[in-house]
């Protein structure tokens, strides 16, 4: 069991973890900025579709995509910041782990 656990040492690690923070560290905050947009122009479709309904079912129809998309991007939203959080507390945690003398 040491072996394997010598096996993986700081430098593969390193290769391993750096450029999937690297991608993350970029790919996250684009993320929130294209969803933020196409939330707002839905939910703008969606608020017109709501004012434009002239028929009850057609009104309680559009009133329940537009509830329905602002949970869901607001959904998104926590998500995509949690996995922000998550990955924060991740390379905290890479940065100052101490590896195993052998």
């Amino acid at each position: 069991m040491l072996s394997i656990i010598s096996a993986v040492s700081e430098k593969d690690l390193n290769q391993i973890v750096k450029p999937l923070l690297d991608v993350l560290g970029v790919l996250v905050p684009v993320l929130l900025g294209v969803v933020g947009a196409l939330g707002a122009v839905f939910c703008i479709v969606l608020g017109v579709k709501y004012a434009k309904a002239d028929d009850p079912q057609e009104h309680e129809k559009a009133r329940n995509g537009l509830k329905n998309a602002i949970i869901g991007f607001v959904l998104i939203f926590v998500l995509l910041i949690a996995l922000q959080i998550a990955v924060s507390i991740f390379t905290n945690w890479y940065r100052t782990y101490e590896y195993p003398v052998v």
